[in-house]
């Protein structure tokens, strides 16, 4: 799977006026799977036409949401949050301030686990260079 930039915007289609399960799996190479979880989890809201879902442009824009919540670790009641404050109508102020209150306690977590992992890894490096001065030779 190729690296997405978790902060990139998602680019307009104004091509389209839906899209198929299969593009949006294509698109953001999820399975139909994990689109229809996300459905059941009332995250998105495909129309139905017959068996077919038909995703709005809404829909993608939440998927690219779920996406990018999920790649930097929140949960889904976490990212359900933030992006349902969309429809608040104050022109997603609070929108935007509660992510922004996320996104900055999402980064004080990960740089304090990354102070332990930093720790951890220098703590094994010392145990392998320990271990290996204390090897004896093959005889």
């Amino acid at each position: 799977m190729k690296p997405v930039a978790s902060f990139a915007p998602t680019e307009a289609r104004p091509d389209k006026e839906s899209f198929s399960i299969s593009d949006l799996c294509a698109e953001f190479e999820v399975t139909a799977r994990a689109l229809r979880f996300y459905e059941d989890e009332g995250l998105i809201s495909p129309e139905r036409r017959g068996l077919a879902r038909i995703y709005s442009h809404r829909d993608r824009a939440r998927l690219a949401w779920i996406l990018r919540g999920k790649r930097v670790g929140f949960s889904l009641a976490e990212i359900r949050e933030m992006i349902d404050l969309y429809d608040v109508g104050d022109d997603r102020r609070t929108q935007h301030q509660v992510t922004l209150d996320k996104c900055r306690a999402r980064i004080e977590l990960l740089e304090r686990q990354k102070v332990d992992l930093d720790a951890a890894i220098s703590e094994l490096e010392d145990f392998v260079a320990v271990l290996e001065g204390r090897a004896e030779p093959a005889k």
